[in-house]
Order: structure tokens, then sequence, then C-alpha cells
């Protein structure tokens, strides 16, 4: 069995369908830098099932991920009739990698005061 590891960032927002059976399918692409003045390797992401439901909000653009997975070959016809083929990713694990490099950090929401009355006063 072939098992892939890629640490990158994810460089669009994910997109979730879902099968005729009502599976969730979660697509998303990594950007594997090849370092400085070299390319980036870019990899077509799937994540399957549940967790697909519930991590598809945190898999936005730009966000940093390590992903464990399969490469699969995927076959289909172009709108000409030519046939193509891609190599893509079956997830088996996600992690997300610290925030996004734009996100700065959200202060917490202040509390408003209960209101007080007389009584409350302490003298």
């Amino acid at each position: 069995m072939n098992s892939l590891t890629i640490a990158g960032t994810l460089g669009k927002d994910s997109e979730t369908s879902y099968l005729p059976n009502g599976d969730a399918v979660c697509n998303f692409s990594v950007a594997d830098s090849m370092g400085k003045d070299k390319g980036t390797i870019w990899w077509n992401c799937q994540l399957f099932g549940k967790r697909a439901e519930s991590l598809a909000q945190y898999l936005i653009k730009g966000q940093a991920v390590s992903v464990v997975g399969t490469i699969t070959e995927r076959e289909w016809n172009d709108k000409e009739g030519n046939k193509r083929k891609s190599m893509n990713v079956r997830v088996q694990d996600v992690a997300l990698q610290g925030g996004r490099k734009e996100q700065e950090e959200r202060p917490a929401p202040r509390q408003k005061a209960a209101p007080m009355d007389d009584q409350d006063i302490p003298f």
C-alpha cells in the first residue's frame, strides 16, 4: 500500500459535496513548497464521511495543514472528449497546524455588565 505525508498550506477554501448515498466529500488543495527558487506541488485532496463535514469549516485558504493519505488515480473525459488522468490524495488523517498567516488574533468578546441597582453598591 502506498502512503504519503504532506505538510503545506491550503490554496483555497475547501468544497464539500455529497455522494448519492449521502456521505460527505470534502475537496481541498495543499501547496507543498519545494523551497526557495523551486516549484510548488499542488496536491488535490479528498476527505470522506463525518470528518469531512466537521473539518470543512476549518479547511480555509491559508491554513497550514499536515495530511496523511494514499495516492489514487482518477480518469475522466474532458469537454473535448479526451481522456485525462490526475493523481489525488485520499486523506486518512489531517491535522491543522497553527493559524492562517493573515488571520489576526481576535480579542475575547466583552461581556455586558449586569444592570446594578442601589442595593448592589457596596458603600
